[in-house]
C-alpha cells in the first residue's frame, strides 16, 4: 500500500540548513571528520509498505512523503535512532525534504543501490547478464540523488549477492566490480568522500571468506577501489531472553572480526523466533566486548506481513507502537552513552590483506580477483557524470509537530509529539524516557557528535524479501515537519 494519504510538505522547507557532520572510514572506524569521535550506528531498517512503499512508475519511495518522514522521525528521536538503512529507493524521486527531516533531527541515512525491479540488480543467478552500462547509470544516478546530503553514511553496494555456497561461486567477483564503479563515480562526481559496503547473509560456511575477500587488496593496494569501504552482517543469531554472548555466537563473531581492516556493523539484526522481542543483544552489541563491532540496524521500522516491525502504521496515517517498540526503547535507554559518546576513534590502523586465494577456506567459494571490466558506455558516465541526473539537496525545516496521532500499545495517545532540532553536527540519543507511557522528552538541547562508545533475480533475500522488497534481509536521530489533515 503506497502512503499517498499524506500531504507533501514542499512548502514547509525551503533554503539551506544546519548539518550533521559528514562521516568517514578510517580503519576499523565510522568518524566524524569535524571531531574525529568514533561512530557507533544505532539504528533501523526503514522500508514502510514493504513492496508496495515502491513504485518508479509514481516515483515514490519511503524518502518521497515529508509527512511520513516527520512522523517517523519524531517517534525516532525519542527511541535514540541514529541512522536508518532503506532498502528501495527511485533516484528520480524527490527526497529532499525527507533527507532534510532526517539531518535536523541528527538521523544519518545508509542507501541500497538496487531496485526490485527488471535490470535493477545484478541477478545472483546470471550475474554476467545484469552487470551492464544501464544498470551502472542507475545506481550512478542514486549517487547524484543523495551525495549532497550531508547526512547520508554510505552505500550498500549489494545485499545478500551471496546467500548460499552455489552462489558464492560466481558472484564475488561482481560484488567488487559495483564496489570499484560505484567508487570511482563518487570519486569524479561527489565533494566528498561516500562509503561503498556490502550486507551479507550469516552463511556461516562462507561468511569469514566473503569478508576476507572483501576486504583485501588487489595486488596489495590500499587505494584499491573494488574494496568494500565497510561490510555489513545481517544477523539473526541472538533470539529470545534466554539467549547469551555465547550461545547466540556473538562471541564468534568478535573473534572473526576484531582484526578488520575495515568497519563491521549489523546491517539488520533482532531474532523474532520468541515474541515479542526483548532486545537483551542491545547490552552486548553496545558494551566493552563488542567494541570492534560499529553497532547496528533493528529490523525493521513498520509492521509487515513477517512480523518484524517496531510500530504499526495505519491505513489513515497514525501510529501505534507496539511491544518491541517499548522492549528496544528499555535497552536503549539502559546503555551508558556518556561512555558510547567519550570514545573517540580508534582510528585503527589495520592493514588490509593483499588478496590471494590463500585467504580463502572454502573450495565452494570464488577466489577470482580478475575482475569484470566497466562496459564502455559506463566508463564514460564514471568519467564525466551523468548531465541530466536529479540531484538532491537539503532545505531548512520550519514545522516540528507530528500531523498524525500516535498511540501507546495501550491505545493511549501520546501528546504532544513533535521534532527538536540538535545542534549543528550533532547526532541523535536516546531520550532517556519511555515514550508508550505518554512522555516526551525535550530534546532541543540534546544530541551528541557522532560518537559513541526471494530469490529474486537481484542482490536480495532473507528478511526484506519476504516481504516483496528484494534486497534482503551507536547513536542518535530525531523526528520533523508536520500538516494537519482534517
Amino acid at each position: 500500500m503506497l502512503l499517498n494519504y499524506l500531504l507533501p510538505l514542499g512548502t514547509l522547507l525551503a533554503g539551506s540548513a544546519l548539518a550533521v557532520n559528514t562521516v568517514e572510514v578510517q580503519g576499523q572506524d565510522f568518524v566524524d571528520t569535524k571531531t574525529n569521535k568514533r561512530m557507533y550506528i544505532m539504528g533501523v531498517d526503514y522500508q514502510p509498505g514493504g513492496s508496495s512503499g515502491y513504485s518508479e512508475a509514481s516515483k515514490e519511495d519511503p524518502l518521497t512523503n515529508g509527512t511520513a518522514c516527520l512522523r517517523d522521525a519524531a517517534i525516532m528521536q525519542q527511541l535514540g535512532i541514529n541512522t536508518v538503512r532503506i532498502y528501495n529507493v527511485d533516484p528520480d524521486g524527490d527526497h529532499d525534504d525527507c533527507a532534510s527531516i532526517f539531518n535536523y533531527v541528527g538521523i544519518y541515512m545508509m542507501l541500497d543501490v538496487n531496485a526490485p525491479t527488471s535490470g535493477g540488480s545484478i541477478n545472483r543467478a546470471d550475474p554476467s547478464s545484469s552487470y551492464t552500462a544501464s544498470y551502472l547509470e542507475r545506481i550512478f544516478k542514486m549517487v547524484e540523488a543523495f551525495k549532497n546530503y550531508p547526512n547520508t553514511l554510505g552505500f550498500f553496494g549489494a545485499n545478500e549477492l551471496i546467500n548460499d555456497e552455489d552462489s558464492a561461486k560466481d558472484n564475488p567477483v561482481y560484488i567488487r566490480a559495483v564496489q570499484r564503479d560505484l567508487k570511482n563515480y563518487i570519486k569524479n562526481n561527489a565533494d566528498r568522500t561516500i562509503p561503498v559496503g556490502y550486507s551479507a547473509a550469516q552463511v556461516q560456511s562462507v561468511l569469514e571468506d566473503t569478508w576476507e575477500y572483501l576486504q583485501c587488496a588487489i595486488d596489495g593496494d590500499d587505494n584499491d577501489m573494488s574494496r568494500s569501504d565497510f561490510f555489513g552482517l545481517n544477523s539473526y543469531s541472538w533470539c529470545g531472553g534466554d539467549a547469551t554472548f555465547t550461545s547466540s555466537g556473538y562471541n564468534k563473531i568478535v573473534d572473526m572480526f576484531q582484526n578488520s581492516s575495515i568497519p563491521v556493523f549489523f546491517s539488520e539484526y533482532g531474532c523474532n523466533e520468541v515474541k515479542p522481542r526483548v532486545f537483551d543483544e542491545v547490552q552486548a552489541l553496545y558494551g566493552e566486548q563488542m567494541t570492534s563491532i560499529s553497532g547496528g540496524l533493528v529490523y525493521e521500522w513498520s509492521q509487515e506481513d513477517n512480523d518484524y516491525g517496531l510500530v504499526i502504521i495505519n491505513d489513515n496515517g497514525t501510529v501505534t507502537l507496539r511491544t518491541d517498540f517499548n522492549n528496544l526503547q528499555s535497552q536503549f535507554n539502559k546503555l551508558n552513552t556518556t561512555l558510547i559518546q567519550s570514545t573517540s576513534s580508534s582510528a585503527t590502523a589495520i592493514d588490509p590483506p593483499k588478496c590471494a586465494k590463500s585467504l580463502i577456506d572454502s573450495s565452494s567459494f570464488g577466489a577470482d580477483f580478475d575482475l569484470p571490466s566497466t562496459p564502455s558506455k559506463a566508463s564514460d558516465m564514471i568519467k564525466n557524470g551523468l548531465s541530466n541526473a536529479n540531484v538532491g539537496k537539503i532545505k531548512d525545516v520550519s514545522e516540528t509537530s507530528v500531523p498524525f496521532k500516535v498511540y501507546s500499545t495501550s491505545g493511549k495517545e501520546v501528546s504532544g509529539l513533535s521534532i527538536k532540532e540538535v545542534k549543528s553536527g550533532e547526532a541523535n540519543t536516546p531520550s532517556g524516557t519511555n515514550l508508550d507511557d505518554g512522555s516526551t522528552a525535550d530534546k532541543s538541547t540534546t544530541g551528541t557528535s557522532t560518537s559513541s562508545s526471494s530469490k529474486a533475480s537481484s542482490s536480495a533475500e532473507g528478511a526484506a524479501g519476504k516481504i516483496g522488497v528484494q534486497s534482503t534481509g551507536a547513536l542518535v536521530f530525531a523526528g520533523i515537519l508536520a500538516v494537519l489533515l482534517c
